[in-house]
């Protein structure tokens, strides 16, 4: 059987970047879960890839056919953005494995749905003061850069994240990116660990 390795961590912390990397490493044979999103599409970015890019009506209606998995929603500066997963024939834990970028919140219900042995956390690490200057990076190379947006994540990421809610999640392992390489290392360790019924891609 499958497994959902749930990849978490605050903003700018290198998310993208790991999970873009595991899913080349084929000796674990990870595929992509893309979740659904309705804020706008970032320059760089692709339909389909990092995420389903959709609208609060499309949103309402999944889940009234009872295929939303997970969802969260953020109060930005230009209005409600969710983000969900859906549940759909893309999804067969009975022969593969998957990844996916997710939150606290996110882990906790794809645990409620899945079943706790089927869903790995991996909460990855980072300096705030490299962190932010990651984020202004990004945002600068935006058509339109929105900093408030930015300083707002920045801020709740400490809420979002504290001590006490990755307790309260069971979540006493992560894993820091400030070197790629070998933050990527230690994922993989961990994961061969704990991914014992892998499958190819």
């Amino acid at each position: 059987m499958g497994k959902i390795v749930c990849l978490m961590g605050k903003s700018s912390s290198g998310k993208d970047t790991m999970y873009k990397k595991l899913l080349t490493q084929d000796q674990i044979g990870l595929r992509a879960i893309v979740p659904y999103t309705t804020r706008p599409i970032r320059a760089g970015e692709k339909e389909g890839v990092e995420y389903h890019f959709t609208d609060e009506a499309a949103f309402q209606e999944l889940c009234a056919q009872g295929r939303v998995i997970e969802s969260r929603a953020y109060n930005t500066y230009l209005g409600v953005w969710r983000y969900f997963t859906v549940a759909d024939d893309s999804i067969d834990l009975s022969r593969y494995s998957y990844v996916m970028i997710g939150t606290l919140e996110a882990y906790t219900q794809l645990r409620e749905f899945y079943g706790g042995d089927k869903v790995l956390p991996v909460m990855i690490e980072l300096d705030d003061g490299e962190r932010l200057q990651r984020a202004l990076s990004r945002e600068r190379k935006q058509k339109k850069p929105m900093y408030g947006e930015l300083c707002r994540r920045f801020l709740a990421d400490a809420e979002d994240f504290s001590a006490e809610k990755l307790r309260k999640a069971g979540i006493d392992r992560t894993f820091c990116n400030d070197e790629a390489d070998r933050c990527l290392s230690e994922i993989l360790g961990y994961l061969r660990m704990n991914l014992a019924d892998r499958t190819g891609r």
